[in-house]
């Protein structure tokens, strides 16, 4: 999409909320936006270049056209915007990062339900708890479901049909006095059911209810004077005290409440969340995400709250943020930005997670740098400073040579993890350019390297390096999109004077520093390039030359004999030619030194 385009549609643009899309030429939805003014949000995308980012670029390069639809408020747009995003996942909206799969807690949709470890939710109507931040502590909260409340790990089928004919039979478990005997009707249905409805108020925070519970059977053992059974319940009490300690009090009066902080760094943002039941922390997670565009924290923020609540099934009545963003659902009145007091403790306490986690993946992103190749190192730097999808394992760079437009010819140097791989290098004779014309012959080689790759299904490289400026880069980009590869391949131009880095379709080069890993390896395999080229061209200079008479005749040189050869192809021909042809190639006193030693030549063979 181009500023022209941009500029026929600025008339029409409403200054109404809504939401934006950019679609592409084949109908794909690249980027879906927001905005409370569409026309001041839009505009932001063809403004100054200079303070567009690379991604800003890139998107409206790739886009074709642009759709908008308005709505009434500020919300509705927030709403259309994440739902669009859920459907479309469009490629340039935030990414998040969850590089794997969290552990959850799940009691199963089942007679007398089990209670385990999962990593996948199933939607069968069983309740799921999480997701937990690691292994360790779920298994931590698991081992005292088993201590506080005896349940079966079998997966049999309980039904009443099943236990009345006697399927079943007790197993170990019910030995060690794990398991209560449920498939042999050794425990009552309501009596199992009992202990998971403590469960669920134990997973979700609600610990003074399964305190009052345990209480409650302590007390009717001791009046019952079974006291054995009620010195039972109490360390189990003692027990369950002991993880409820564990767990940060914030302050009784404060109930239920959600709590965001977010904090980010070049390359990743964060958002922490805190889940507070009856006063007190019972759960922490931190979401990464990858921001797009223009994105800062308000913007990354108002997507991640919705995303988190829905992912961990909240239901709380307020939120503390540390600014206000708009949350579906909530009014102002149910979003809190604490100044003073317990809710302020409670913001900095996951404002200082977020900072922790930031700086422990920070050192890890270290560590994992100083355990890397040099190879590795330096693949991901060139493909973070061109902003490439893919490591550039394999490059390839062309350049073109010729002498006043004889002999053209040109090369092709590939690089692989770097270092030159001189057994793929490829050199071409131009076959289809008369003259001097860099543009059209650098437009045929990559199109015949690129064809045969294709024809051949051999793997295209990551990267195509032009020796050249915009003008070679045009040339080379007109071939990629006739063959349908732009999208498959990034490609970049090198111009020599001030060693500048084109992008296609933008006018404003990357200057990289001098000392740039990055520019010392496009520089190098640009010059091998050039290197290769330029002999490839002696050769076939020095070829053509051994096999003609033409520079033994005095006065005659490489140039003179390699012009008359450019244009009549042979010896024979030149012989053969009219005084005025050789007048009008040559010069008069040339032409005349070439005719006079073809006579003589003649003389002595008669």
């Amino acid at each position: 999409m181009t500023t022209e385009d941009y500029k026929i549609m600025l008339p029409t643009l409403p200054v109404e909320p809504g939401v934006y899309r950019y679609i592409n030429e084949d109908g794909v939805i690249l980027y879906v936006g927001k905005a409370k003014n569409l026309k001041k949000r839009i505009a932001s995308y063809f403004g100054n270049k200079k303070h567009r980012t690379t991604k800003t670029k890139r998107l409206v390069r790739a886009a074709s056209h642009l759709e908008y639809t308005v709505v009434e408020t500020e919300q509705d747009a927030l709403l259309l915007e994440s739902t669009l995003i859920k459907k479309y996942q469009p490629r340039y909206n935030v990414q998040l990062k969850d590089g794997k799969s969290y552990p959850y807690i799940c009691i199963k949709n089942e007679r007398f339900p089990r209670v385990f470890m999962t990593r996948k939710v199933i939607k069968d109507g069983s309740k799921y708890f999480g997701p937990y931040p690691s292994v360790r502590r779920v298994i931590v909260i698991l081992e005292l479901i088993k201590q506080l409340f005896p349940l079966r790990n079998c997966v049999y089928n309980l039904s009443e049909e099943n236990i009345a004919k006697g399927k079943f039979k007790v197993c170990l478990e019910y030995h060690i006095k794990n398991c209560e005997g449920a498939c042999q009707n050794l425990e009552t249905e309501e009596n199992y059911n009992e202990k998971i409805e403590q469960i669920k108020n134990m997973l979700s925070g609600h610990f003074g209810n399964v305190t009052r519970h345990l209480k409650k059977e302590m007390k009717a053992h001791a009046e019952a004077l079974a006291f054995e059974k009620a010195q039972e319940i109490k360390e189990k009490l003692a027990a369950f005290e002991n993880y409820q300690g564990k767990s940060t009090v914030v302050n009784p009066s404060i109930k239920d409440v959600d709590v965001f902080a977010i904090d980010m760094d070049e390359k990743l943002a964060y958002v922490n969340y805190l889940r507070v039941a009856s006063g007190a922390v019972i759960h922490g997670f931190t979401l990464e995400m990858t921001p797009n565009l223009n994105d800062d924290k308000k913007d990354l923020l108002t997507f991640a709250i919705p995303m988190l609540l829905e992912k961990f099934a909240s239901t709380a009545p307020e939120l503390i943020l540390p600014f206000r963003v708009p949350v579906l659902g909530y009014d102002e009145k149910k979003i809190t930005i604490p100044r003073r007091g317990d809710k302020l403790k409670l913001l900095e306490l996951c404002q200082k997670n977020v900072f922790y986690y930031k700086l422990q993946k920070q050192k890890q992103e270290i560590a994992k740098q100083g355990k890397q190749t040099h190879t590795e190192r330096l693949m991901r730097t060139m493909k973070e400073d061109l902003n490439m999808d893919e490591l550039p394992l394999h490059i390839e760079c062309f350049d073109n040579s010729n002498i006043q437009g004889f002999y053209p010819v040109a090369s092709c140097v590939v690089f692989r993890n770097g270092r030159p791989a001189k057994r793929d290098y490829r050199c071409f004779n131009i076959k289809t350019v008369e003259g001097p014309n860099d543009f059209a012959s650098m437009e045929e080689v990559v199109y015949r390297r690129y064809k045969r790759m294709l024809d051949e299904r051999t793997p295209l490289p990551q990267l195509i390096v032009i020796d050249g400026g915009k003008g070679q880069l045009s040339s080379s980009i007109k071939t990629l999109e006739q063959l349908d590869l732009m999208d498959k391949v990034t490609v970049i131009g090198i111009a020599k004077k001030l060693e500048e880095i084109y992008f296609p379709g933008d006018s404003v080069p990357l200057l990289l520093s001098k000392k740039s890993e990055t520019l010392k390896v496009i520089q190098q395999i640009r010059n091998e390039a050039h290197r290769f080229a330029i002999t490839f061209h002696r050769n076939q200079r020095s070829r053509d030359f051994t096999k003609t008479e033409l520079t033994n005749i005095p006065g005659i040189g490489e140039k003179t004999a390699a012009k008359l050869l450019n244009h009549f192809k042979s010896v024979k021909r030149v012989k053969e030619a009219k005084v005025s042809t050789l007048v009008s190639i040559v010069g008069q006193g040339t032409a005349e030194k070439v005719i006079r030693y073809f006579r003589e030549q003649e003389k002595k063979g008669t």
